[in-house]
Order: C-alpha cells, then structure tokens, then sequence
C-alpha cells in the first residue's frame, strides 16, 4: 500500500491498526474477511466489523479501559480474528494464550499481565474458568446486526496492541508489549510479501506466536482475506498440502522445521503459492534448492526477526542462483522502515565483514518487558551518534554484514535457542527442573538440527539414595509436563550422581552430548521375531521410526515423544509409513500411540480396515 493508497484509505501511519481495517470495512463491507475451508464458515468485512463492536461493546461493559489487558483462550478461528479486532477496538490490547499450554503457565500469564478479562469460546467455558479467579470472562459473539456504533475510544499509535509471552532466562516468560505503530510498520506495504484486496493468506501459526501478527493484521490491513488452517499435525502432510491449493491460498508462513519436512517428503506441495515465507530456525539451503526445483513458489523468502521486533525485520528472496554453492541461507536485509545496526560490545558499529550484535531500530520495536524496567533498559537501549538514533533491540544474535549488503547469522551471545520457530531459554528450563524438587541441579542442552533437533536434561537426584534414576525421570517428565508447554520439555532426562566439569569447574555441557552421541543404544526387539510370525508391518514401522528419530535402534515399550519425537517428526513419519505400506495414517495416531507396539498396532488394524 503505497502513500497515495493511504490517502484514498483516509488513514495516516500513526492511526491504530483498527482503524485501517475499518475503513477496508467500508469500502468493500462484502468482501471475504475470514475464511475457514474446513467448516465452510466465511466472515464478511461488514460482518467482521458488526461482530468485533458488539464484542467490544461487550467488553467495555465488563469494565475493559484503553490500555487494559484482556487474554483471549481461543484456537485458530474466525471467532480469534473477531476477538482480536474487538479487544483492538475496545482500546485495549490482548494477550493471546496458548491453548495447548498447561493451563498453570496461562494462569501466570495473565496474572502477570493483569488481565482484566478472559475472552473464550462458550462451549469452552470450562476450562476458562479454571484460570485465575476473579477474571470476568466473556463469551465470544457469533451473531449479531448491524454494528452497536458505540464509539471506539481514541487510541494512539503508541498505545499497545498486544503482550506476547516468550521464554524468559530468569525462569519466568518475558512479557513483550508490542504498539499499534509497530503493527503498521509490519503490515503497510510490506517488502517481503505483496497483500492486495482479495489476496488470501494462510492462518497456521499458533496463536501465541507472533506470526498470527502477520497472518491477520497485514491481512486485514492491505484488504486480503484471512484462511484459517487446521493443523498439519492433525490432518496429516498430503491432505494439508492439498488444501492449500483447493482453499486457494496465496500466500504462507512456515516455520523453517515445518518447511524441511515438505521439502523432503512433498517439495513439489507448495508451487500453488505466489508467496511462501519461512522463519524461525536456520534454513537448511538443500531444502529450498528442492523445492525451488520441484514446484517453486511464485516467491520464496527467509525471514528473520524477534518478537521485540514485531515479528519480521529482514528478508531475503531464494533463488536457483542465489542458493548456487552456498552452504548457509542469509538473513537478508531490512523490511520496510526497519534498520539494522552490526554493533561490538561498546555498542560501536562494526566493519562490514566482522561480526557483531545485531540490534534492531524503528518503528516494529516494542515498548519493551511489562513489568521488568532492568531488562528492558538492558535490552532496549538508545544509540548515540548513530545516522538514526533511537531505541535500538539488542537481539543477542551474532551476525555480520556480506559485502553486497545482506546479513549473515552467525548463532547467539547467549544460550538461548530456536526449537520448531519458538524461542527457549535453556536456563528456563533448568529452573523449572529444580524448582519441581525433584533434582538439586538441572542442565538442559538442544541436540541435533532441523525436525529432529530436540531438548535433553541432564539431573543430579535431590535424593541421592531415594529412588532409581527412571522413577526421578519419569516423576521429573510429570512434574515439568504440568508446567512448560510442550515444546519446551526435554525429550529426554538421564539421571545422573554427578556432573562432569570443565578446567575452569563449571560444567562441561559438551561432555554431557558427546555422552549423549556415543552411549550405546539398548538392543532393540527383533523385528522379525516369532511373535510377528511373517507379518512385514513391524520390521517395516520399526525401520522408518528409527530413520525419522535418527537413532540406531528401538524396543517395543519405547515412546515416540520420549525418544525425541514432536509435531513435526510425527508428520514425517506418518507421511512415510502411509507411502510404505498404502495405509492412511495421521501424525495424531503416532503422537497418541503409547509406544511402537502400539503403533504397529493401528498400522496393523488401518491396514485391516481399508483392505
């Protein structure tokens, strides 16, 4: 959208980004605002507006005030976009829960951000209520007339639109405030992806992650049209590729994990796209050479940026001939109105080619940490002598500037870490270990790369002469699974009585992996043996999950998540049982299956049931 388009929209920069979605509203009130191809349900422009103020007319009556927080318990869903809207509307700003989390760690969230409401689903009722008493929660609104036209109260571009939790060093999530100005930094005329009235973008990530900013907002913003999606992990890799194309999806965010297993197993699935972007982890450049030469997307992009950030800061185009010989993908360059500044620990630039911090400048930067004024002056700090002074975010990532231009990313100045697009604090994780009881010390470490990459603890018992080591293990895994969402809990934890050190007597985290890659796996159950008789579905089920977990060997009783499986292996794996031996088979069924013989059990009875 360029300036002369802001005009006609009668909107400036510095309006709210509610605004702007309104006056799409009425300039086109019938065109799709939200999709969802699974139900059939489609929410108009005019329709959109006229729900988002009756819920907001809702919330203003449950007391909310500008710059109030209201948490909002709602899955991917045309009822997340409405209420998203609303809160934005009521002059409020949301704070977005992970539905899957344990309900403990939402409880604290919204404790922490001081939530004045809850916003859910009605036939969920029951679990929004488990949260902390005291907060009023409001039913979402799925029909109504025209718009209540209760005035929406005045909101600034420096107001908040949202809190974003992420993982936080000192054991507690940070709590990331993110402007409205941010919002339309991200969403006006964005570089790194063109959005036109009637283009559909694709809604796949988890609520509580900050690419639902770019999904629905500029989305909305530019006039396109919101597709809710389901689950890859639920419907499976080939009928959720193949809704892509018959939902007519023009544009997408995958997470670099997500995007590696359809390169390996479908890289011609994703040539239906004008624009495919991909975030979160360090792009393998063999994976986009496969797709770029299967079925390439009109654009395919790696994007790069923190939640402090606003979602995205730099971009950078893939092509044949840019991914020619190079063995890492770049982080590229700024998106619009964003700068990037490659600083040494003085906070001096440094010279192109020599490495440095990368900090983030512009307008996309957050208010800073609700709550925590030492970490944000740590970590949002003010340039002096810059060519664009201002609040910079120092990102901690290590990067350097290529002759041409473009950024290269070289790793942390810290331990913290990407797994499947979200951010983790080790240290978080540690704390979380030894705050359960169980254990007197905790490391955590992240092993192995891409979809296979996994967290794995290592823990001195509490009590040395209490219970064996698989008891502590198993308690720890119990204790921790109620406290951390999933994708920050440790495939695995070996119990150990001590841990080893370096010279300098701290300890030695790289023996502890190297531990890890050289033990010796347990003998694995004969696949062939007499008890499957000439039955080819176990050796056959048992050679595949080995080759996704990338271990050496497995027994019947072992568990796929505890042999380091997640989301994105079960999808991998499902795909390639399902072409192995023509049975259908979802990621839920290898995520739910109590171990492999389990597994090989419903193999068996699918493959039964479809002869």
């Amino acid at each position: 959208m360029d300036i002369q388009q802001h005009a006609r929209l009668r909107v400036e920069p510095s309006d709210p980004v509610h605004q702007v979605v309104g006056e799409q509203s009425r300039r086109r009130p019938d065109s799709l605002a939200v999709i969802e191809p699974t139900t059939g349900r489609q929410v108009t422009y005019r329709e959109l507006w006229n729900l988002s103020g009756a819920l907001a007319a809702r919330l203003r009556s449950a007391g909310v005030r500008r710059a109030d927080a209201c948490g909002i318990d709602l899955g991917r869903s045309a009822d997340l976009v409405v209420a998203l809207l609303a809160v934005a509307r009521a002059g409020a700003c949301y704070v977005p829960l992970d539905t899957g989390a344990p309900r403990q760690r939402s409880a604290a969230q919204l404790t922490d951000a001081a939530a004045r409401c809850l916003i859910g689903a009605p036939e969920e009722r029951d679990r929004a209520t488990a949260l902390p008493a005291g907060i009023p929660v409001v039913d979402m609104v799925r029909e109504c007339g025209e718009d209540p036209q209760d005035p929406d109260p005045e909101v600034l571009g420096e107001d908040p639109l949202y809190v974003n939790f992420t993982s936080g060093t000192s054991g507690r999530p940070k709590a990331v405030v993110v402007p409205h100005r941010a919002v339309r930094r991200l969403a006006d005329s964005p570089v790194y992806c063109r959005i036109e009235p009637g283009t559909r973008v694709g809604n796949a990530a988890n609520p509580a992650f900050d690419a639902t900013t770019f999904e629905v907002w500029a989305t909305l913003v530019a006039g396109g049209t919101v597709v809710v999606l389901p689950s890859a992990a639920v419907m499976g890799l080939d009928g959720w590729t193949e809704l892509l194309g018959t939902a007519r999806v023009d544009a997408l965010f995958l997470t670099t994990s997500l995007f590696h297993v359809i390169a390996l197993e479908r890289p011609a699935a994703l040539g239906t796209l004008e624009t495919l972007l991909v975030g979160g982890e360090a792009m393998n450049p063999e994976a986009a050479r496969r797709v770029l030469a299967a079925a390439p997307p009109g654009r395919l992009v790696n994007v790069y940026g923190p939640t402090e950030a606003t979602t995205f800061a730099t971009y950078y185009d893939l092509t044949p001939e840019r991914l020619d010989r190079v063995d890492q993908v770049p982080i590229g360059h700024a998106i619009q109105h964003t700068s990037l500044h490659v600083l040494g620990p003085d906070l001096r630039p440094v010279a192109d080619g020599e490495r440095g911090e990368l900090c983030i400048g512009g307008p996309g930067v957050a208010l800073g940490y609700l709550g925590r004024p030492d970490l944000t002056a740590e970590r949002f700090v003010t340039l002096t002598g810059a060519n664009e002074p201002g609040t910079v975010y120092r990102t901690g990532d290590v990067v350097r500037r290529s002759p041409e231009g473009r950024l290269e990313i070289f790793g942390r100045l810290d331990r913290q870490v990407k797994l499947r697009g979200f951010r983790v604090e080790l240290e978080e994780v540690e704390r979380a270990a030894i705050a359960t009881g169980l254990v007197a010390e905790a490391v955590v470490e992240k092993a192995g790369e891409g979809g296979s990459a996994s967290l794995v603890g290592f823990a001195l018992p509490a009590d040395q002469g209490g219970a064996g080591s698989d008891t502590v293990a198993e308690k720890l895994r119990s204790a921790l699974a109620a406290l951390l969402p999933d994708y920050m809990l440790p495939a695995r934890w070996t119990v150990l009585q001590r841990l080893p050190l370096g010279p300098t007597g701290k300890v030695d985290r790289g023996a502890l992996l190297a531990g890890i890659a050289t033990a010796a796996p347990d003998e694995p159950d004969e696949p062939d043996g007499e008890s499957f008789g000439t039955d080819a579905v176990p050796g056959e089920v048992r050679r595949l999950w080995c080759e996704v977990l990338g271990v050496a060997g497995a027994r019947l009783e072992d568990n796929f998540i505890e042999s380091g499986g997640n989301s994105i292996l079960a999808i991998q794996l499902s795909s390639r049982i399902g072409e192995t031996t023509s049975v259908e088979l979802s990621p839920a069924d290898v995520l739910l299956a109590a171990d492999l013989s389990d597994l090989i059990d419903t193999v068996r009875n699918s493959a039964s049931a479809q002869a």
